[in-house]
């Protein structure tokens, strides 16, 4: 089999395992394991410039190659441009998105110096997929040095209508970067509806006809038993009895103004208003690590999320109760799926997602015979394949309370039910089946391969 080169803007600690390792390498983990493989990107140092040899260190079959980028080069490339201009624009808020034509200048300049060192090292038969939206022109750099193999592209974000994107300056030479890609992939249909709309407008339908859907998934069945096994430790039976029984509701994401955090607060105050009957008999936990926290947004929400858990708590908390429990620092992934099994509800409510996995796992977490119930906001790209959800407008704070109040008052066949219905495509379509469908497609004969595992999907 020939060898599967990965380009990120980030690469893994070769030294992570399990709990420790991230979202994309779990994903990965499969596909890494059953070949000859090179993980391309960058170190997560800063030096004093961007370049110089690439360093490896090599891991079985696996050959983890990064280089180190420049104070400068890091600054325009990754919280200049990627951060500031395209996450923005990506997830629909072109409000927030800040253009600097130098901070594009340095992400075009940064994507060439990964193509310098990437290139030299392809060999002629490799496969290679690049990764996010860090790396829109990698294609096209290594086309410009003669690199003929096979080149995939998946963005993990949305992509928004074609007239919101090509607002951003220079968006149409983005899209054109694009066409240099054998298969793009996204996660939803209406990422792919906008795209294509977006490269048929800027005259590249060739490009647009290798354009298709991929959904992400979680693998079901590994993290369900980390959720078994998670009760029995020291610090889920800690948890639980803090609760003294009542209801749990669970949120984790990154502190991101992407995922609704102020609303979904607000949300949690309006139920404990509306429905009394709630008072001192629910808990939330909201688990949101900080992200970015040298971007001024990120620094904003902190502040405005502080002051709504302490207007919460201070309006409705009872000498014995907490209505809701605020963490900014991470816990690991096997005590997370503890307390998402004890969790009569998982609240995830972004303004706009790619998929959400954190959706899909609380789903995986939940026992069969009494799961909670997932509220979700319709905005989530994992909107379609969990039809058992209760979908929820997150800009509305009253739909999100009256969501909470149907859920914690939901029968147990309902539950049950509605459980089953989520439960169907988180358990088949895993993350194996993300890596095994899109590398299909992009190692297969011809570029009509990229719409066959949709289809199969359709037909399951």
């Amino acid at each position: 089999m020939n060898r599967l080169v990965v380009v990120a803007n980030r690469v893994p600690d070769p030294a992570a395992r399990g709990a420790t390792a991230g979202g994309l390498a779990v994903a990965l983990q499969d596909a890494l394991t059953r070949r000859e493989a090179v993980w391309f990107g960058w170190s997560g140092r800063i030096a004093e410039a961007t370049g110089g040899e690439p360093a490896e260190t090599r891991i079985g079959r696996i050959a983890y190659t990064t280089l180190d980028l420049g104070r400068e080069d890091h600054r325009r490339y990754y919280a200049g441009f990627s951060n500031a201009s395209l996450w923005p624009t990506l997830h629909y808020r072109l409000g927030l998105a800040q253009f600097d034509r130098q901070d594009y200048a340095g992400y075009r300049a940064v994507n060439a110096a990964f193509a310098d060192a990437l290139a030299p090292r392809l060999r002629p038969d490799d496969t290679v997929w690049v990764h996010d939206f860090h790396l829109f022109p990698m294609a096209a750099e290594l086309r410009r040095r003669g690199c003929g193999q096979r080149i995939g592209f998946f963005l993990h974000v949305p992509f928004p209508p074609a007239a919101l994107f090509c607002a951003l300056p220079r968006a149409e030479e983005l899209l054109a970067d694009l066409a240099g890609y054998d298969v793009i992939g996204l996660q939803t249909e209406d990422d792919v509806t906008n795209l294509r709309a977006a490269l048929i407008g800027i005259g590249q339908p060739e490009a647009a006809a290798r354009v298709a859907a991929f959904p992400i998934g979680i693998e079901a069945e590994p993290f369900a038993a980390l959720a078994v096994k998670a009760l029995e430790k020291r610090e889920t039976e800690r948890f639980r009895l803090s609760l003294v029984e009542r209801a749990l509701i669970i949120g984790v994401d990154r502190l991101d103004y992407t995922k609704g955090l102020p609303q979904r607060f607000c949300g949690y105050g309006q139920l404990l208003a509306r429905f009394k009957a709630h008072r001192s008999k629910v808990t939330y936990l909201q688990v949101a690590p900080v992200s970015r926290g040298d971007v001024a947004e990120y620094r904003t929400l902190r502040r405005e999320l502080d002051e709504w858990v302490g207007r919460i708590n201070g309006q409705h908390a009872e000498p014995d109760w907490a209505p809701l429990r605020y963490m900014t620092r991470a816990v690991a992934r096997p005590v997370l799926a503890g307390f998402m099994r004890m969790a009569r509800v998982g609240l995830v409510t972004p303004l706009r997602d790619g998929m959400n996995l954190v959706a899909k796992e609380y789903v995986a977490a939940q026992d069969p015979e009494d799961p909670g119930v997932l509220v979700l906001s319709r905005f989530a790209g994992a909107v379609a394949q969990l039809p058992g959800a209760l979908l929820v407008n997150p800009l509305d704070p009253d739909e999100i309370a009256e969501a909470l109040d149907q859920a914690l008052r939901m029968p147990r066949e309902e539950r049950q039910q509605r459980w089953q219905d989520c439960a169907v495509s988180v358990f088949r379509d895993g993350a194996r089946a993300w890596c095994r469908d899109f590398l299909a497609a992009l190692e297969g004969a011809n570029d009509t391969a990229a719409e066959e595992p949709v289809r199969r999907r359709a037909r399951a």
